[in-house]
């Protein structure tokens, strides 16, 4: 229980309310005190719909339970559910988060047709031809030549970099955004790094110690972690 010894507290934000829930007693009791912290709370009918965020710290619900809170919070007019959040990650997202945050090494050169993908971060001690390509839910690193495609946080991590030792891509992609190579003859560059800038909303391209300034993280193993 709460240090106040309250098992439900209800916070005000700009965007809804949140209910912290306390995460010692049953489930049960959890249930009826929420029915009656609610049920105190009076809504007048011209009131606009208010979303609800539900904090369940360090207890696990099922889909069946999550439902059930959703239940209660639905009885009260104009209070809609927007999401439950829990500390407890289940089997499968502990593994989800494993693999996504793994870096996985491959020693090849990627040829035009291949494709060579992984989740997580790759890093590629080989060549990447023109026709090739390269994808990764993180960062893409290429410890020799990138000519081809590269497609790094392909699944929307919009902070992914793409660095490669000789940078001439016919293509980079980070997340939805899209670089294609220059319409003139370029020679490449040597050590360098792919990322958004949020400022323009656009791929660019700088030196490698230059990125690193702006994505501290990239140097964490627990990047990942530390932004959820």
């Amino acid at each position: 229980m709460s240090a106040n010894g309250q098992r439900i507290m209800i916070k005000g934000t700009r965007d809804g309310l949140i209910l912290k829930l306390d995460d010692q007693c049953s489930f049960d009791r959890l249930l009826r005190d929420l029915q009656d912290k609610l049920s105190m709370n009076g809504v007048t009918e011209d009131e606009p719909m208010i979303r609800v965020i539900i904090q369940v710290g360090k207890r696990y619900l099922t889909e069946e339970q999550k439902e059930e809170l959703s239940a209660v919070v639905r009885e009260k007019q104009k209070l809609v559910v927007d999401k439950i959040e829990s500390d407890v990650l289940t089997k499968k997202e502990a593994l989800d988060w494993k693999e996504n945050t793994e870096i996985t090494p491959v020693a090849r050169t990627v040829r035009s047709g291949q494709v060579v993908e992984v989740k997580g971060d790759l890093l590629l001690v080989g060549d990447v031809n023109p026709g090739g390509q390269v994808n990764a839910t993180g960062n893409i690193f290429v410890m020799g030549r990138l000519k081809g495609i590269a497609h790094a946080g392909c699944e929307g991590d919009t902070a992914a970099v793409i660095a490669a030792a000789y940078m001439q891509p016919s293509q980079l992609r980070i997340a939805d955004q899209l670089s294609r190579s220059p319409d003139y003859e370029s020679e490449g560059v040597y050590m360098e790094c792919g990322f958004i800038d949020k400022d323009f909303q656009k791929i660019r391209i700088d030196r490698l110690q230059e990125v690193v300034k702006k994505r501290p993280n990239l140097v964490s193993f627990e990047r990942r972690m530390i932004n959820g």
